[in-house]
């Protein structure tokens, strides 16, 4: 919170400890899994340590959300909300609504009637979801209808609304 200093939450990001070449970007290695078992894989890895997290806050009386980023290739495994659903009920003191799934605005238009079906999903199950990279795609705001996310994430590309949007 910019106004307060407060803390309000947190995004997952993952690097690749690479033994030679040390912390890799995910800029780097994930476009050569996208679309692969793999990089589901690693998204229930992400997820999962995420929850963790999140449960050793709320141990420290924390109520930090957290985001984790999500690729559309594993969010349209058929598997995914039956596995989202364990997950929550294992981390029992998570509150679902403090979970953010993101998925990037070019992704989500690959196949944006499963997408917006699995949001409308993950929603009523108290996940939040919010659209990254909006601008990097086609961009239409007529998507972001069929696109129920909570959270509109403006690629950095939009900076010329620096001087046209204010806080």
């Amino acid at each position: 919170n910019m106004r307060t200093g407060a803390v309000i939450g947190a995004e997952a990001l993952i690097r690749w400890r690479h033994p030679d070449r040390g912390l890799i970007s995910p800029g780097e290695f994930l476009p050569l899994i996208e679309g692969s078992d793999l990089v589901a894989r690693i998204g229930d890895w992400v997820l999962e340590s995420a929850l963790t997290q999140m449960t050793a806050w709320h141990a420290q009386e924390l109520d930090l959300a957290i985001s984790v980023n999500i690729a559309a290739y594993h969010l349209q495994q058929e598997d995914f909300l039956p596995r989202l659903r364990a997950k929550l009920a294992a981390y029992g003191d998570v509150r679902p609504d403090r979970l953010e799934l993101e998925v990037v605005e070019s992704a989500a238009l690959e196949g944006i009637a499963q997408i917006s079906r699995l949001i409308e999903e993950c929603r009523m199950l108290g996940v939040q979801f919010s659209l990254d990279d909006f601008g990097t795609g086609y961009s239409s705001l007529t998507y972001l209808r069929r696109l129920p996310a909570s959270v509109l994430k403006i690629d950095q590309t939009f900076c010329w609304l620096q001087g046209v949007i204010r806080p």
